[in-house]
């Protein structure tokens, strides 16, 4: 098995697929449940974690059924053939329906549908990369990812000034462009090598629970704490923007393209910092930085957030709170590049999509219990939105704590993940 950039440039565009879609649904859905239907703060935070209740259901054991799955055109390319046409569909009718119950059958297709293909897409990287290049081919799927966020943010912010259809009519499409790409460039690995009585997703999580080194379930904590922080704030910061700051929700998604173009910029040397220095440190640094950056942005004054620093080609007006949040993206992309070549070099070739399934069923308990959590703060101190800020860094501290104990999950000279937990 050789590194192939190319290969994996190409790859990434399931990737960018994916945060497109959920770049313009974090953006302007909660606009829409604010605006559209009335709902309250923790009403609009319950359902902005209905796509991870989804997610919890359907990637885990997704991502251990795809490692079992034998068909003429692979193991992974079934699921993102079927998922990605149908979330297109789904997408493209959701700002055009003006019942409740409707847009939730539209968001709730969405959501089932891109669940389906999430976890067989990015367990395609490691299906074809060799262990020591994981962090910099995770690396190259994230830029493509953070393209992606880029377009829905800062493209998206001005289609929805012309039409509020436009940002998610271009998602549609920019999906299945997306997804036929990868279908008609990737070619997945013909022989798979099966490990004896295979386990499935839960027998995995067995292993992780009851492995004395700890190394595994000390890293899924982590993940589960930082995604805490993270993706709270993301779900509420368009309303943040607008309710604490005086912005407009168009400026709000700007200011989200702004962290997003950091990320995409810093997450090729993400994956190089991580694979020089090691990806454990390289976590570290990341997690106390945006520690660090969430704490300056509650504590510093509104006028003093939106004070405007300099004017940038693509990227606007940067205020004080734009070059926080690039920062952030910065210390986001060391975080986020070097953690799942960590987690699928804990385990063996086989059990990456398995293993993938594990990675995505605690990012998206921590993305259910988030928004709730941020929601329900902003209710209880009577719509404060600036609470979101100080809550993450504590979430991030919690992580940095669980990362201390981390061993294993570097890259192995031999080019293949390591032996699975609990077997000899």
């Amino acid at each position: 098995m050789k590194f192939n950039y190319a290969k994996i440039f190409l790859l990434g565009f399931g990737f960018f697929g994916v945060s497109v879609i959920w770049g313009i649904y974090n953006a302007f859905v909660p606009i829409f449940l604010s605006e559209k239907f009335g709902l309250a703060p923790g009403l609009i935070g319950f359902f902005m974690t209905l796509d991870n209740i989804a997610a919890l259901l359907i990637q885990p054991p997704v991502g251990a059924w795809s490692d079992k799955l034998r068909t003429p055109i692979g193991r992974r390319m079934p699921f993102i053939l079927i998922g990605a046409p149908i979330g297109a569909l789904a997408f493209g009718l959701i700002p055009l329906v003006s019942v409740l119950p409707l847009f939730v059958a539209c968001t709730s297709t969405l959501l089932i549908s891109m669940a389906l293909w999430r976890t067989p897409v990015v367990a395609l990287m490691p299906d074809i990369t060799p262990s020591p290049y994981r962090s910099q081919a995770n690396g190259i799927i994230n830029f493509m990812g953070g393209v992606g966020a880029i377009i829905s943010f800062l493209v998206g912010s001005q289609l929805y000034r012309l039409n509020p259809n436009f940002p998610f009519w271009m998602g549609s499409g920019l999906v299945v462009l997306a997804s036929l790409m990868v279908f008609i460039f990737i070619r997945e690995p013909k022989e798979y090598k099966l490990v004896e009585n295979q386990p499935g997703m839960l027998a995995s999580l067995k292993e992780v629970w009851k492995d004395n080194e700890h190394s595994a379930l000390r890293i899924f904590f982590a993940i589960f704490f930082w995604f805490l922080g993270y993706n709270a704030i993301e779900a509420f910061f368009t309303l943040y923007a607008k309710n604490w700051l005086g912005m407009n929700e168009a400026d709000g998604a700007r200011l989200l393209g702004q962290l997003s173009f950091i990320f995409v910029l810093f997450a090729l040397p993400a994956g190089a910092i991580g694979g020089k220095i090691g990806r454990r440190f390289t976590i570290m640094v990341g997690i106390a930085t945006l520690s660090i950056t969430t704490m300056l942005t509650y504590f510093l004054a509104p006028e003093v957030l939106t004070r405007v620093l300099t004017q940038l080609p693509v990227l606007g007006t940067v205020p004080v709170l734009g070059v926080l949040l690039m920062v952030s993206g910065a210390a986001w992309a060391m975080i986020n590049i070097n953690s799942l070549p960590m987690v699928v070099d804990m385990t063996v070739l086989a059990r990456v999509g398995t293993y993938t399934g594990l990675y995505y069923l605690f990012s998206t308990l921590s993305a259910i219990a988030g928004p709730n959590v941020n929601g329900w703060a902003i209710e209880l101190t009577g719509g404060n939105y600036n609470i979101i800020w100080i809550l993450a860094p504590i979430f991030m501290a919690i992580a940095l704590v669980m990362m201390v104990g981390v061993r294993r999950g570097e890259a192995t000279s031999a080019g293949l993940a390591g032996e699975p937990i609990g077997m000899d």
